[in-house]
């Protein structure tokens, strides 16, 4: 079923890129414009205002290609747009400080022809408002000063518990009374941790996960070069590159709110400092050679953004990511969700108020009427058996002008006596915006956290992909309606045609196997259904040098069938984990025909050794 859902899939996409590409498209050269590379200038008042002319000159039906002359383009907070934008998964402050924004567009390709966009400060570079059919190509985003300061460690005391650091050439700091802080256009910050990075290889050092760093109390010796003189580390020896940032995550470098059809072809995000891409209330996603990455071999960096490469939130339709590049990043290449609202208050049989709970995400819709929902106890996860529909949802706010964080939801069907927040904590899950998935052909490699997170019931194809050295898990299957708040449960995943490398070198939160289906499930010992379901993993090849493959929670209907596993020494085994799979109330599982280093072996509850 899934193979003849991804066919349609495609078949579908490439039908409809094959009748944009057939539609006489007006172009639009930005030169003519006034919008010039390679003059230092700053491109973001310049732009804008390109932008309405254009907008101005075309009908609601024509096909446009709005292109850049090839060079480098800077942007500068002076002067850019000024936009209140509430962002999944970020910090919800405002104003954001826009670089391009592209707001109510229809079938426009935005094209870059092989351009630099470079940003200074904190800004927010692309910013894509409730358009359809745009595609954005052949370009690249960075900032001029990262915000997360990378240094190399020269000298490890470790008796005194002292480190000599020097920073790399673009870092600016300052110290005052003596704590180092890093610093660019219009911002400066401490850094309060930090991620450790093997010098020749850029791998994240072996088990070393995140680490405090040595900002306090600190003294220059020489210009760049300085002594922490409380930072102690046995792992840090001398040559380790450490990227140390603080949490912080105002923007993404591109940001997609409630379009439908858009498209990435050759799209490089070399820093942000949130994740490289967020997309919310959006319906088709497609990412073609789509990187979160590092300038090639020779880039002197070490890390690409201060949190996950790609992330959706509350999408719909298809999400793809294909021959994708996912390198250096502070946490996962992927992550597909929707958002559970905790149900507050029941006032009649079919009227609730619900809330946002997670700081980072509220301000925007969480659904619409005629959308379908399903209901969860939270500490369980039991889902009931009972979908119901919504008729209206109201935000509910003293005045206008406050983020949207708590709504009124009137339902089609009476909810039961049962589906009661006075009996239990429940979370509402909108299925509608919940989007099928196909994530094949790309890498991901030397990243904190894990690799690939999915979140959603409709069908799900991981394949053909290259997880490589992911310092945590590779894959998590997960839910959360206390504390994330990310739905929901899957039910049609196929994982195949994988190859891993050397995961979990590092311990983060559901890291507890290569491959982790981790709900979060407080009260397992009472949960009386199965959270996730439908789940094949096959044909894949796993190089590892500690035990832990496959660890499952909650699952009804599970495959494990001719995978191969091939360990190595090239870490220490450390995991906490030794079972090389591991269940806890799994139903239905069928574990078959997998090899360990070319022998065939019942994996089944066994702990295996992987240095002997």
């Amino acid at each position: 079923m899934l193979k003849k859902i991804t066919v349609l899939i495609l078949f579908v996409l490439g039908l409809t890129f094959t009748i944009q590409a057939q539609t006489k498209a007006k172009i639009f050269k930005l030169e003519s414009y006034g919008v010039l590379p390679d003059n230092k200038k700053n491109s973001a008042p310049i732009l804008e205002a390109a932008l309405k002319k254009i907008k101005s000159q075309i009908a609601t039906s024509d096909s446009i290609i709005i292109q850049f002359k090839k060079g480098r383009y800077d942007f500068h907070p002076e002067k850019a747009l000024r936009r209140e934008y509430y962002v999944s998964n970020h910090d919800q402050d405002n104003p954001k400080i826009v670089g391009i924004e592209l707001d109510g567009f229809k079938n426009v390709t935005l094209d870059g022809n092989g351009s630099e966009l470079v940003f200074h400060g904190r800004m927010l570079p692309l910013a894509l408002i409730e358009n359809s059919g745009v595609t954005v190509q052949n370009l690249s985003i960075d900032f001029e000063k990262p915000h997360i300061a990378q240094v190399k460690i020269v000298e490890n005391d470790t008796v005194a518990g002292s480190i000599v650091f020097k920073t790399a050439p673009w870092v600016s700091y300052t110290i005052k009374d003596s704590i180092f802080y890093n610093r660019g256009e219009g911002w400066e910050m401490q850094p309060i941790a930090g991620i450790a990075f093997e010098e020749h290889t850029k791998r994240i050092v072996y088990n070393s996960g995140d680490i405090a760093v040595g900002t306090s109390r600190v003294s220059e010796l020489a210009p760049g070069l300085i002594k922490a003189h409380n930072w102690k580390n046995s792992k840090l020896i001398p040559g380790t590159v450490i990227a140390m940032r603080s949490y912080y995550r105002p923007t993404p470098g591109i940001f997609i709110h409630k379009g439908k059809n858009i498209n990435f072809k050759n799209v490089k995000v070399h820093y942000a400092e949130g994740m490289g891409l967020l997309a919310q209330l959006t319906e088709n996603i497609a990412l073609d050679g789509f990187e979160v990455a590092l300038k090639g071999k020779d880039d002197p960096r070490y890390f690409t953004t201060q949190a996950d490469a790609t992330h959706f939130s509350g999408c719909k339709g298809v999400i793809t990511s294909v021959d994708g590049f996912y390198e250096g990043m502070m946490d996962d290449a992927i992550n597909i969700h929707g958002t559970y609202l905790k149900m507050l208050k029941k006032i009649d049989t079919r009227t609730v108020t619900a809330k946002y709970m997670h700081h980072q995400a509220y301000g925007f819709d969480w659904g619409y009427a005629g959308d379908s929902v399903q209901f969860v106890k939270s500490k369980t996860m039991d889902l009931w058996d009972h979908k119901n529909t919504i008729v209206s949802i109201t935000p509910i706010r003293a005045d206008q002008n406050e983020p949207i964080k708590e709504f009124k939801i009137e339902f089609a069907k009476e909810l039961g006596n049962e589906i009661d927040p006075a009996n239990f904590d429940i979370g509402i899950e909108n299925l509608t915006w919940t989007p099928s998935v196909i994530f094949t052909g790309n890498t991901i490699r030397n990243n904190r956290a894990r690799g690939a997170l999915f979140s959603t019931p409709k069908p799900t194809l991981i394949a053909n992909n290259l997880f490589d050295h992911t310092s945590g898990c590779a894959i998590l299957l997960c839910g959360d309606s206390n504390g994330w708040y990310e739905t929901g449960a899957c039910m049609d995943v196929t994982i195949r045609d994988n190859k891993f490398v050397n995961a979990l070198t590092s311990m983060y939160q559901f890291t507890t196997a290569v491959i982790s289906i981790y709900p979060e499930i407080p009260d397992l010992e009472n949960q009386t259904t199965y959270f996730h379901s439908g789940i094949r993993i096959e044909n894949n090849e796993f190089e590892t040098f500690d035990n832990p493959i496959l660890y499952a929670k909650s699952v009804n209907g599970l495959t494990f069938k001719n995978n191969t596993v091939i360990t190595n020494q090239e870490y220490p085994a450390f995991h906490s984990n030794k079972n090389v799979i591991l269940f806890e109330r799994v139903l239905n599982a069928d574990v078959d025909d997998n090899q360990l280093n070319g022998r065939t072996v019942d994996f089944l509850n066994q702990e295996t050794n992987s240095q002997e």
